[in-house]
C-alpha cells in the first residue's frame, strides 16, 4: 500500500512538470534509464516526500517501466487487436503480492474462454471476473461487456462447499457458479409473492417497512425488486461475517443490479443502498482489489449522497424519526475510514488525514466502555442491545438502560400489532370461504380490496379475481419471461416452462431447476395444461403448486436464515476490524 501511495504522488508530481519518463533523456534508444537524468529527478524529489533516496528512486524506476510496458500494449493492440488485461487475483493464489498479473487477448472472445484460461494458468477451478463492479457473463463476448485494452478485471472465487458432497465434479463445474445465487433470488421471489393472507408459520413472508417499522405501500413491481435485493444483501452481509468475501461479493453485486430496478424516490427513504455500497467497497478492501479505484469512490460517493438524502443535513431528518443518531454514526465511521483509504492510495495525504482525524473522532465516542456493557448484560440485556444502547445514549449506563427497555415495549406493541392485523385478515378470509369461495380467492380479493371484506365479497361475486382458462393458449407475457431469464435460462426454455405450467412462474422454475435448465423434446412438444373455470383444484395434468410446496418451502428457509431477526442488525459493529484499518493508515501516514 505504502509503495501505492508512493507512486501516486510521484505521478502527480510528473504530470505537474509534464515530464514523459518513457522518452528522452529519461529513456534511452535502447530502453534503459538515461542515469543522469533519472539522479536528478530523484534529488529533487526526495525533500518535497521526505522519504529516502532509493525509495523514490525505486519507485521512479517502476513508473518509468510501466510506461514502457504500457506503449508496448498499445502498439500489439494497433496491430493484432490482441489487448493486455490486468487481472486482480485472489491473494492466496499470488506468488508474489507486488508482482502484477496480466493476459492477453483478442475482446471479440467469449468470457467463458477467458475463464478457463485464468483457470488453467493459475489452478482456480470455479471463479468470476468483475470489472467495474459487473459481473461478466460467461456466454457473452468480452468488448461487448464493457472490456477493453489495458482493463483490470477482478478474479473471484466462487464458493463450491455447499455442493461438493452431492454432486460430481463435472457436474458442479456446470452448475456452481449460477446456482447459490439463483437459490436465493429464487426464495426471495417466493416470499415477495406472500401477501400475509396465509398462516405465516407455515407460510413465513416479508414484509418492507420504515425507520420506526411501520410497513410501505410499495407498487408491487418494485416491491419484489427491492425484496430480492434486499434479501440478496442479507446474504452477502452474512457471508462477510463469516469471511467468505469473495462469494459475499458476489452476491451484493447482484444485490446492486436489482437496487438499480427501483425508483430513486424509494432508495431516498431508506438507507438500504447505502448500506450495500459500504459493503461492496469493504469487500474491495478484504480481497485487496482497492486498485478498483474509480468503482470504490463513486460508490462511496452515491452512499454518502444517499445517506444525506435518508438523514436528512447534519441527521436531522435521523434524529426526529429516533431520538438520537448514536448507532448509524458507525456507517459514518466506516464511510470516511474507507474514504481515507481511497485518498492515500491515490497519494493524496491530505485529505486522507482529514478523513482519518473525523475518523478517530467517531471512534473515540463510539468504542465502548467494557465494564458499561457487562453491567447492562448483568441486567438481562444482550450484547447487541447493550452495544447498541451505549452507542444511542453516548455511552450514558442509566439511559442506555432506559432506551433498551423502551426499544424491547415498543418492538412488543408492534408485534401485537401484527398480530391483530393477520388474525384479523385469516377472519376476514374465513369469512369469505364460508360463501364458498375458494381461500387463494378470497385472500387475493381482499388483498385488492384493501382489507374491505364487503368489497372483497363483491369482487368475487363479479368474478374480477377468479382464474379462468377456455383451454385456449394465452401469450406469455414478457414480465415473467423476464423472471426466468434473469434466474440464467435461456429464452427458448422459459417461454417453454411457462407454457408447460400455465404460465405459473413458480412451477416454471421449478421445472427448470430439476431439468437443469434444459428441456427435452418429449417436454417441448408437450401441450399446455388446462383448467374448468369455476374450480379451485389443479386438474390431474396441471402441475400443482402443492406438489412444489417442499420444495420451496427448504428455498424459503435456505434465505431466511440469513436474515437478522433484528431490524438493527447492520448497525451492530463491534469496529475490531475499523480498529486494525486505522492503525495500519496510522502508520502509513506517519512516514
Amino acid at each position: 500500500m505504502a509503495e501505492q501511495n508512493t507512486e501516486a504522488k510521484l505521478k502527480i508530481l510528473l504530470k505537474q512538470e509534464k515530464i514523459q519518463l518513457w522518452n528522452p533523456p529519461y529513456t534511452d534508444e535502447q530502453n534503459q534509464p538515461g542515469t543522469q537524468h533519472m539522479k536528478e529527478l530523484v534529488e529533487r524529489y526526495v525533500p518535497m516526500l521526505l522519504l529516502p533516496e532509493d525509495e523514490v528512486g525505486g519507485a521512479l524506476e517502476s513508473i518509468r517501466v510501466q510506461a514502457l510496458k504500457r506503449g508496448n500494449r498499445n502498439k500489439t493492440f494497433r496491430e493484432t487487436n490482441v489487448a493486455t488485461l490486468e487481472l486482480l487475483l485472489p491473494r492466496d493464489t499470488k506468488k508474489d503480492p507486488k508482482m502484477k498479473n496480466f493476459l492477453e487477448t483478442r475482446l471479440d472472445v467469449l468470457v467463458q474462454e477467458v475463464v478457463d484460461r485464468i483457470g488453467d494458468e493459475y489452478g482456480l477451478k470455479y471463479i468470476k471476473l468483475i470489472l467495474n463492479g459487473k459481473t461478466l457473463c460467461a456466454d457473452q463476448r468480452l468488448d461487448q461487456q464493457g472490456v477493453k485494452n489495458h482493463s483490470k478485471m477482478m478474479v473471484l472465487k466462487v464458493s463450491d462447499a455447499e455442493w461438493k458432497q452431492q454432486l460430481s465434479e463435472e457436474e458442479e463445474k456446470k452448475k456452481n457458479d449460477n446456482e447459490s445465487i439463483q437459490r436465493t433470488q429464487r426464495g426471495f421471489q417466493i416470499l415477495s409473492e406472500r401477501d400475509g393472507s396465509e398462516d405465516p408459520h407455515t407460510a413465513p413472508f416479508l414484509e418492507i417497512a420504515d425507520q420506526k417499522g411501520n410497513p410501505l405501500n410499495i407498487p408491487p413491481k418494485e416491491k419484489k425488486a427491492l425484496i430480492l435485493a434486499m434479501g440478496l444483501h442479507e446474504k452477502g452481509r452474512s457471508l462477510m461475517k463469516r469471511k467468505q468475501h469473495d462469494n459475499a461479493l458476489c452476491h451484493l453485486l447482484q444485490a446492486d443490479q436489482q437496487f438499480s430496478k427501483c425508483g430513486s424516490a424509494l432508495l431516498s427513504s431508506v438507507d438500504n443502498f447505502a448500506v450495500l455500497q459500504l459493503d461492496i467497497v469493504w469487500c474491495y478492501r478484504a480481497l485487496e482489489a482497492l486498485s478498483c479505484l474509480e468503482d470504490g469512490r463513486s460508490r462511496l460517493q452515491r452512499a454518502e449522497e444517499c445517506f444525506l438524502q435518508c438523514y436528512g443535513q447534519q441527521q436531522q431528518r435521523l434524529m426526529m424519526i429516533k431520538g438520537n443518531t448514536g448507532r448509524e454514526e458507525v456507517l459514518f465511521l466506516r464511510l470516511y475510514l474507507l474514504q481515507s483509504l481511497l485518498s492515500y492510495l491515490e497519494g493524496n495525504d491530505a485529505q486522507a488525514r482529514q478523513q482519518l482525524s473525523k475518523v478517530e473522532s467517531l471512534y473515540g465516542r463510539l468504542a465502548l466502555d467494557s465494564d458499561k456493557m457487562a453491567q447492562l448484560m448483568s441486567l438481562g440485556f444482550t450484547e447487541r442491545e447493550a452495544r447498541l444502547g451505549l452507542r444511542a445514549c453516548q455511552g450514558n449506563l442509566e439511559e442506555a438502560a432506559i432506551h433498551i427497555s423502551n426499544q424491547r415495549q415498543e418492538r412488543d406493541e408492534l408485534k401485537d400489532r401484527e398480530r391483530t392485523k393477520r388474525r384479523r385478515r385469516m377472519e376476514a378470509i374465513s369469512t369469505l370461504t364460508g360463501f364458498g369461495f375458494s381461500r387463494r380467492d378470497a385472500a387475493k380479493a381482499l388483498h385488492h380490496a384493501d382489507g374491505d371484506v364487503d368489497a372483497a365479497y363483491g369482487m368475487l361475486l363479479d368474478g374480477q379475481t377468479a382464474q379462468t382458462n377456455n383451454n385456449t393458449e394465452e401469450p406469455i407475457s414478457a414480465e415473467k419471461l423476464e423472471q426466468l431469464m434473469y434466474l440464467g435460462f435461456e429464452w427458448a426454455v422459459s417461454e417453454a416452462a411457462l407454457r408447460l405450467t400455465g404460465g405459473d412462474v413458480q412451477s416454471a422454475t421449478q421445472m427448470l431447476l430439476e431439468n437443469r435448465g434444459v428441456l427435452s423434446p418429449e417436454l417441448l412438444s408437450v401441450s399446455p395444461p388446462s383448467t374448468s373455470s369455476s374450480s379451485s383444484s389443479p386438474s390431474p395434468e396441471e402441475p400443482s403448486t402443492s406438489s412444489n410446496s417442499t420444495e420451496n418451502q427448504e428455498l424459503v428457509n435456505d434465505v431466511l436464515k440469513d436474515i437478522s431477526r433484528h431490524e438493527e442488525d447492520y448497525l451492530d459493529l463491534t469496529l475490531e476490524e475499523e480498529s486494525q484499518l486505522i492503525a495500519t493508515m496510522k502508520t502509513y501516514l506517519s512516514r
